[in-house]
């Protein structure tokens, strides 16, 4: 199988997720996407205490993350709690929330080296010693995916799909950070190259393509948000179209990413009011 990024334009061209940003709708969401954004950045709260924002941000975003995957905890729960070891659900958290700090981290590598971020994500996810950590899985070994249950492509697939993905990263591209950054998140569902948290490192590959592209510099807009907002029927559903390839269902896709990053800047705009009133 090619990639679903190619399978969806009318033929290989020089910058293919570029031929995305053409497909019907997309337009109209990236500038969408664009306003939501700049009506965040414009709050007056976001001049004096855009610190507490992002760190608000990303909680909320760890918390949304962690409830696609199986975890849905208050976000009371999420910002009381310490120890995030005693159950899978707890662990689930504790994996989103290193994920969030970690992204911050790796947005110097990611246009140089793409693969080593995911494989450090992973890495961050999962904390633990297995062999299987930090790598692509191998011909034969299991993915523990509690939420995405589409047909599982082969290890060669996978290493050839997640290599032309970061030669499109290398090389760059005119696309819209949306739409790049939703070719990201849905090629790693598509693909569920680790052998578990490949949902929790899509999202976060996400966060990095929209805070590293510009977007969202401070990362105030937290997708995952949206994504949990929307909710796991509709993020399936929306996953179904970016891996049938076709242009309808590549675009639906994308839209349903704008819409979560509209979401997610919605939830900063509400946090920047409630700290003008006083109340957060």
């Amino acid at each position: 199988m090619r990639s679903v990024v190619l399978m969806s334009t009318t033929g290989a061209t020089a910058d293919p997720l570029a031929a995305l940003g053409s497909l019907p709708g997309v337009a109209e969401s990236v500038e969408s996407v664009r306003k939501a954004v700049d009506r965040v950045y414009g709050h007056r709260i976001m001049r004096r205490r855009s610190n507490e924002i992002t760190s608000e941000a990303a909680l909320r975003g760890a918390r949304g993350s962690a409830a696609l995957s199986g975890a849905d905890w208050a976000l009371e729960e999420v910002r009381r709690r310490t120890d995030f070891s005693g159950d899978d659900e707890a662990r689930v958290v504790g994996a989103a929330l290193r994920l969030t700090a970690e992204a911050g981290q790796l947005l110097s590598v990611w246009r140089q080296s793409p693969l080593r971020v995911l494989a450090r994500l992973h890495l961050v996810a999962a904390a633990s010693d297995d062999a299987r950590v930090g790598r692509p899985r191998l011909e034969g070994e299991e993915v523990a995916e509690p939420l995405v249950e589409l047909p599982l492509p082969g290890a060669a697939e996978v290493s050839g799909r997640l290599e032309g993905l970061s030669g499109l990263i290398v090389e760059g591209s005119s696309a819209p950070a949306l739409v790049t950054a939703a070719v990201v998140h849905g090629e790693l569902l598509a693909l569920r190259p680790f052998a578990s948290h490949n949902g929790l490192v899509a999202r976060a590959a996400e966060r990095v393509v929209l805070v590293g592209s510009g977007l969202d510099p401070k990362s105030v807009c937290p997708a995952e948000v949206g994504h949990a907002e929307l909710g796991r029927a509709a993020y399936l559903a929306a996953l179904d179209g970016y891996v049938s390839g076709t242009p309808q269902g590549m675009a639906a896709w994308i839209a349903h990413c704008a819409k979560a990053v509209e979401l997610g800047a919605r939830e900063s705009t509400a946090v920047c009011e409630a700290l003008q009133r006083g109340a957060a």
